[in-house]
């Protein structure tokens, strides 16, 4: 396992303009700097310990996923290679190397495009309350982790603590305007049917994901982060069986473990043994490796 693990970046003179539960967004000016650090967050809480080459790995599967997507739609991507980013940033090339993206900056949208293939997460909850995931009105019978007979469109805003709020896609379009709303959804559901048929392929199951995107000159922009296992679950396809949880490649482990010791939820989290932190990181990578056909990072 790597020995090293970039929780915090800097610059000699300069922190991020932003730090989230995982990226560092430094601002310059018409292009934006977006680093994918090793922290992971579980229930809304960022753990003291990270994960060992998680920001790398979640940087190589968007630029795998950027280059299949094309021609679905223009994305933000400048580089990844720091010997194109600012010389402050090349002055600390083993901070960054590998974990980063020149991305040009963009108008973005206030809403977040979750696209749902299969029955799970807060759409499952909804169902079993209403028969409806966001509004939208499904078969009755339908069981977790079943695949729905067309993907559908559930889109969410951000609270101002950082919560997904599911609203539905009429509200979205109150929010962004209809025209765009459909153009947008559109794409989104272009890009995730293209990407389940190629995980298809791998031996993996796209349930759901979540896309941002944003305006540039007037035209639509892919931007983020693209289907990844911190936006998307992503389940083993031999191990399929509908009505029960699924096992998957993304943070199972660490939210397995913080249940199992009680955490309340509601103040800092222990910090994660060395067992989870490793099977963590290996899921991660088995997920990049799947997918790519990379034998590594």
């Amino acid at each position: 396992m790597s020995s090293t693990v970039v929780c915090e970046t800097s610059l000699a003179d300069r922190k991020p303009d932003i730090s989230g539960k995982v990226r560092d967004i430094y601002d310059l000016g018409d292009r934006l700097l977006l680093v994918a650090t090793d922290r992971i967050s579980a229930f809304d809480w960022v753990n003291p310990v990270g994960v060992p080459d998680k920001g790398k790995i979640l940087t190589q599967i968007s630029l795998f996923w950027f280059e299949q997507m094309e021609d679905l739609c223009r994305n933000h991507l400048v580089s990844a290679d720091v010997a194109d980013f600012p010389e402050p940033f090349q002055e600390r090339a083993a901070m960054f190397e590998g974990r980063s993206m020149l991305v040009r900056k963009c108008e973005m949208f206030p809403v977040e495009f979750v696209i749902r293939g299969y029955l799970a997460g807060s759409g499952l909850k909804e169902y079993a309350e209403k028969g409806t995931v966001c509004g939208i009105p499904l078969p009755a019978g339908l069981v977790e982790a079943d695949r729905l007979e067309e993907p559908i469109y559930t889109p969410a805003t951000k609270a101002t603590d950082g919560h997904d709020i599911n609203i539905s896609p009429e509200e979205a379009g109150r929010i962004i305007g209809e025209a765009m709303n459909k153009k947008v959804s559109d794409t989104a559901m272009a890009i995730y049917r293209r990407g389940r048929e190629i995980a298809a392929t791998k031996g993996i199951i796209l349930c759901d994901t979540k896309f941002e995107f944003g305006l540039l000159d007037g035209e639509l922009i892919l931007a983020d982060e693209v289907l990844t296992p911190d936006s998307s679950r992503f389940w083993p396809a031999d191990h399929y069986v509908p009505g029960q949880a699924q096992p998957s490649y993304d943070k199972q482990f660490v939210r397995d473990y913080l249940e199992e010791v009680g955490w309340d939820k509601n103040s800092p989290p222990p910090p994660l043994p060395d067992y989870v932190i490793e099977k963590t990181r290996e899921k991660y990578l088995e997920a990049y490796c799947q997918l790519t056909g990379k034998s590594g990072l």
